[in-house]
């Protein structure tokens, strides 16, 4: 295949430029300007589209197994190739819990036949209880990317720090979702104006708080690479900078929805706006802009939880908590974070290429010669409206939102996998 004609935007290398992409078994082979085609080789003219890699999202939920009527690993597989994602890593929260090397192989296994990368994190805890841990040798050697508890947080600080001290040993990002459900009453809507309007006592940020600055520290001592999952709370942003001052090597997640919106979407758009940890206040999302332009936020992820329009359309206080995002980040961080100013396109790519990449130790993430052909093909000036979706579900508040940044194509492993 022979791409003539991109935009190239490599944040690997900070470099930006039209050329030709010429593409074989898999790989990049050849990368210059007026590349003359080779006999039977399809030519794709882009006329000036820009071409990224393939983007890389670290952390979303397939619910294979156990709760494949909301999301499988097959329909998970198109959502991201719709929405330019060629490699995802999915949580470890499904039923059973992916803590034992036989679930985790099988997952890996029927993973490895859809045409997208499917990565797979492996539970810190038996039973995600956070009490035993799991054998981390095993499940590293049986093809786990990284080690989470998404969903439940690990209360226990000395198990936790147990924990990241494994982690450090084998190079392996450990990912943490932060709350104290002490400060808990209602889980999804924050502790707030808006919540005090709907009469619900929601979940306050110090919540998060408490808990990501116990990992702060516990990641400063450990020198494990520390992962705060989807950050909701300038003061958690302001917490991990610090932490980072410190030299700790740890990271931040923002998802496109709290760089978005804020508690006042819940009023408008119900349980579709319903998400764990929960949108917070304007302030909050202006400081977690912030987080993303000065680095210490340097994961941009969707969380995308997909759940059934029966469960979504139950009262707000028992309606399940999450979204899906697999088809909207590129659009929401291209509309709310670029075409805002808060980004360049090259720095808003970073944070869903090469830095999840590099965390990973993916073979993805760049566009040189060698490189896997994991490509993103977009015009970041055209818009296009988020109204149909290949997920199962389609519970997210920016149905039928006008986004900038209509994809292409979206290639992997040198195959056309989506084509818009």
């Amino acid at each position: 295949m022979l791409l003539k004609n991109g935009f190239l935007v490599n944040p690997r290398t900070n470099t930006s430029h039209i050329t030709d992409i010429r593409i074989t078994d898999g790989q990049i082979s050849e990368l210059g300007s007026c590349l003359s085609p080779l006999e039977n080789e399809q030519i794709i003219e882009l006329d000036g589209l820009t071409v990224a890699p393939g983007l890389i999202d670290t952390h979303i939920h397939f619910r294979d197994p156990g709760l494949t009527y909301k999301e499988d690993l097959h329909t998970g597989a198109l959502a991201a190739a719709k929405g330019g994602v060629t490699s995802v890593i999915c949580m470890a929260n499904t039923k059973p819990t992916v803590d034992s090397v036989e679930t985790l192989k099988d997952i890996l296994t029927r993973g490895a036949e859809e045409k997208i990368r499917i990565y797979q994190t492996a539970a810190v805890s038996q039973g995600l209880k956070g009490e035993i841990m799991n054998d981390f040798d095993a499940l590293k050697a049986a093809g786990a990317c990284g080690f989470t508890d998404d969903g439940i947080p690990l209360l226990d600080a000395d198990f936790c720090s147990k924990a990241m001290e494994k982690a450090a040993q084998l190079n392996m990002p450990i990912s943490l979702h932060e709350e104290d459900k002490s400060f808990i009453t209602n889980n999804g809507i924050n502790a707030g104006e808006v919540s005090k309007k709907l009469g619900i006592k929601g979940s306050p940020s110090i919540a998060e708080e408490v808990m990501v600055a116990r990992d702060c520290m516990l990641a400063l001592h450990t020198k494990a690479p520390v992962v705060i999952q989807h950050i909701s709370s300038g003061n958690s942003v302001a917490l991990v900078r610090l932490a980072k001052k410190l030299g700790a090597d740890i990271h931040a997640e923002a998802t496109p929805h709290h760089f978005t919106l804020t508690e006042e979407a819940v009023l408008t758009y119900g349980t579709l706006a319903k998400m764990n940890p929960p949108l917070r206040t304007e302030k909050d999302r202006l400081a977690i802009i912030e987080g993303l332009k000065d680095g210490t936020i340097d994961l941009i992820a969707t969380d995308h939880a997909p759940h059934s329009e029966e469960e979504k359309n139950k009262p707000l206080t028992e309606a399940p908590s999450g979204i899906t995002g697999l088809e909207t980040s590129l659009g929401l961080g291209i509309t709310n974070l670029v075409k805002t100013g808060h980004l360049t396109l090259m720095e808003l790519l970073e944070k869903m290429t090469w830095n999840p990449a590099a965390l990973y130790h993916l073979p993805s993430g760049s566009i040189e010669k060698g490189a896997p052909a994991d490509l993103v093909i977009f015009d970041p000036d055209e818009k296009w409206t988020a109204d149909t979706f290949l997920s199962k579900s389609s519970n997210t508040p920016f149905k039928g939102a006008e986004l900038y940044g209509k994809i292409h194509y979206t290639i992997c492993r040198g195959e056309v996998v989506y084509k818009g």
